[in-house]
């Protein structure tokens, strides 16, 4: 068949099966004959308004979540009323049964039709639990810690009341500057998919009708990750390759494994903002993927048309999202205020109305809620409804496996618990900024900080000195002085810096993503004193490092961990934990270099390693084109040695497999883990291709002084990429192969794929 060609400004989407592996096969479906006529029975019911109201989610009453003064507007009784009238399909982010409970009895018992209200938030690392920061869980390189996880939060999450979350945020995000990419898995494709399927699964479990099964809802589609300087809303740019081998394939996988609603993007792409963008919103996720969930707006994304430029007033705003592909508008109202006259007067047609509140209403029979519209809210309930314990063990463990060790020079770490004096320098000592951006709501678990957990770690909590030094990002009058004291009467210093909660997150792009200057100066104050050093740093992105910083005997990356940050960070300082976690961003030598990925193309004057001539290549004139720390590094408490790396055959048949084997051994005193990456390089292709892509990794754990095989399986799929034709291919030709420890380590070989 054709391929059928879709054109935007600047940007050609043809409708066909995308890239193997990211966008095969359909979404899940199977409505069930009596389900499916009751829905039609309803629709055939609904008034145009009612209709409408199915497609219009609003925040509770009286709350500005973001200056919208619509929402704080609004009485409560005004609302109670427009769902008994039929007119709200869902409320979002109302912490507390109370409230949903009597919005949930004015939708079922006194509205028309009692078709049941959905309960939405923004649940992203936790709920009653903190978890670590989703850009955290990704480093830990384990997709299944990322579904139980996100399994827990919708347990605690759905005994509230919530059946929706507004997560997994699965853009890629490639430039540091940029906030949002604390919620997502990195820069790398492959990685990202793996975590986009994980957390989907997770927050949805086994199936949507259970009580503690949250719909999850995969965002931002699509682009949102490239906002042109990493300044969060920005422009985005995009050619339709890159939006296809690179932004596309984790919103897929999340399709893929069950996820039945997206979310739209702020963005614009080629001068089309995606919450109007057809091309995206029908031709891809329907037309190609088959997607049989409903798109939701982002917060009052249909309203914004009109300051982007691409609506004149909210009636056509409205408009061109509803006929777009964008099922349900959150907040703005435009839905409720102009879609009735809309289909009245023939612009939108009653059969596209139509699809979208079927859509919406096999979701809510999916969750069980027309069965059960009160679930989770049950006001006689004796206990929380989950095993709190369980889960804070389980964020002890995912605090654990996120963090990364990045230096560790002389075998500084592990510290002892006894016998040496430590000094605990910088901002982040306390229980102030543990968890990370996202932390909406009340009654949260208490987190433990660095202070109260090291004190409980020592045999002698009086050998631990705590010193603040500086504010975050202000000096304290005499904070140098006084650090430097601390760190002359120590054996040790533990220098915690980096960012606070307030630095990532949404609307929270950095120009600088350098250490803040107050805090650089201690680092500096401290290393002038010559004693030992370990940096614990507190970030939600990559940060480029400098100085005292950069020259510390031992860093470790402990990104926001949420409720166990303080045990966690003891656990691997004392050795207690053998640090598992590795980068799932590069972290640049300098602010300049950022967007920075590993997988970059080689350009026609490539860098070349064994080539000393630098003139007229692709560099900087003060730096290399190399990350300080590369995606996929972090060290363990033990030398690891790669070998013995072998291809089966050597010579792929175009419809066969290779096997890829190598040996790891851990040549050391105490058991390891390690995380063994495979990437591939076409070395010539009609396409120009990255210098190297991730294609499978594998986390094993290795006990001292033994070793492991690792094996790998390779077919022809994990060779494709979009062609010149916009479409996906795969050319014969030899391809190099390396499995080691980052995206810039490991064994290399190669192997030819043969002709058809």
């Amino acid at each position: 068949m054709r391929a059928r060609r879709l054109f935007l400004p600047g940007l050609v989407l043809p409708l066909l099966v995308s890239l193997a592996g990211c966008v095969a096969g359909r979404g899940p479906g199977g409505f069930d004959p009596v389900a499916a006529a009751r829905i039609e029975s309803l629709i055939g019911r609904m008034t145009v308004e009612e209709k409408v109201g199915q497609l219009s989610l609003y925040a509770p009453a009286g709350i500005d979540i973001v200056g919208n003064p619509q929402a704080a507007r609004q009485s409560q009784a005004q609302q109670l009323a427009d769902i008994r009238a039929g007119r709200v399909t869902g409320l979002f982010n109302n912490e507390g049964r109370e409230g949903k409970r009597r919005a949930q009895r004015a939708a079922v018992n006194e509205s028309r039709l009692g078709i049941p209200l959905i309960f939405g938030a923004d649940i992203i690392h936790g709920f009653r639990t903190v978890f670590p920061v989703p850009l955290a869980e990704a480093a830990s390189w384990e997709p299944q810690l990322a579904e139980r996880t996100a399994r827990a939060a919708a347990e605690e999450a759905s005994a509230d009341g919530f059946r929706w979350t507004f997560a997994p945020m699965v853009d890629i995000a490639r430039d540091a500057r940029w906030g949002r990419g604390v919620e997502g898995a990195g820069e790398d494709v492959y990685l990202g998919r793996q975590f986009a399927a994980a957390r989907v699964r997770g927050f949805q479990g086994s199936d949507l009708s259970r009580p503690d099964a949250m719909l999850a809802t995969p965002k931002h589609f699509a682009g949102y990750g490239a906002a042109e300087g990493g300044l969060d809303y920005n422009t985005v740019d995009l050619s339709e390759r890159t939006l296809r081998e690179v932004y596309l394939p984790p919103f897929r996988a999340a399709i893929d494994a069950g996820a039945l609603s997206i979310m739209s993007a702020f963005n614009e792409i080629g001068g089309i903002p995606s919450n109007a963008n057809h091309a995206l919103l029908t031709d891809i996720l329907r037309g190609e993927w088959g997607f049989q969930g409903f798109v939701v707006s982002d917060y009052t994304a249909d309203e914004e048309l009109i300051a982007h430029g691409f609506a004149a007033d909210e009636r056509q705003a409205a408009k061109r999202a509803f006929l777009a592909g964008t099922d349900v508008s959150m907040q703005s109202g435009l839905y409720m205020r102009h879609l009735p006259e809309l289909v009245a007067s023939g612009e939108v047609p009653m059969s596209r109305l139509d699809d979208a509140v079927r859509r919406v209403l096999r979701v809510k029979q999916r969750l069980g809620l027309f069965d059960h519209p009160f679930s989770g809210l049950d006001d006689k309930r004796e206990g929380p409804g989950f095993d709190l314990a369980a889960h804070e063990s389980l964020a002890r463990e995912a605090a654990d496996r996120s963090i990364v060790m990045l230096r560790n020079d002389g075998d500084l770490l592990p510290l002892p618990k006894s016998g040496t004096r430590i000094a605990l320098i910088g901002p982040f000592a306390g229980t102030s900024d543990l968890f990370g951006p996202w932390r909406i709501f009340p009654d949260q678990a208490p987190p433990v900080g660095i202070e109260q957990a090291l004190r409980n770690a020592l045999a002698s909590p009086d050998a631990l000195t705590v010193v603040r030094g500086s504010d975050v990002d202000a000096a304290i009058p005499g904070g140098i002085a006084a650090v430097v004291a601390a760190a002359r009467a120590a054996d040790v210093v533990v220098l915690s810096i980096g960012e606070n909660e307030q630095m990532s997150g949404e609307a929270r792009s950095r120009s600088d993503i350098e250490i803040p200057r107050a805090q650089q100066e201690l680092a500096d104050a401290v290393v002038a004193t010559g004693k030992p050093i370990v940096v614990l740093l507190r970030n939600g992105r990559a940060l480029a490092l400098k100085g005292g910083v950069r020259q510390a005997r031992a860093l470790l990356v402990t990104w926001f961990l949420g409720s166990e940050t303080g045990p966690a960070i003891a656990d691997v300082l004392f050795g207690d934990v053998n640090p598992s976690g590795r980068l799932p961003v590069s972290f640049p030598q300098t602010p300049g270099q950022v967007p920075y990925y590993y997988s970059h193309k080689r350009t026609g004057r490539p860098e070349l390693a064994d080539n000393p001539n630098l003139a007229y290549k692709t560099r900087y004139l003060d730096a290399t084109n190399e990350a300080l720390y590369p995606f996929g590094y972090g060290l363990g408490y033990a030398p690891i040695h790669y070998d013995a790396l072998e291809t089966t055959p050597a010579r792929m048949a175009w419809d066969g497999t290779i096997k890829v084997h190598a040996r790891i051994s851990n040549t050391g005193q105490r058991e390891a883990e390690e995380v063994a990456q495979l990437y591939i390089g076409n070395r010539a292709a009609s396409v120009t291709r990255p210098v190297r892509e991730l294609k499978a990794f594998r986390k094993v754990r290795i006990g001292a002084g033994q070793t492991v095989d690792v094996d790998f399986t390779l077919s022809r799929t994990d060779l494709m990429f979009i062609g010149q034709d916009m479409k996906p291919t795969v050319e014969s030709g030899r391809f190099d192969l390396w499995v080691g420890p980052s995206a810039t380590q490991g064994l290399k070989t190669s192997f030819v794929l043969a002709p058809e």
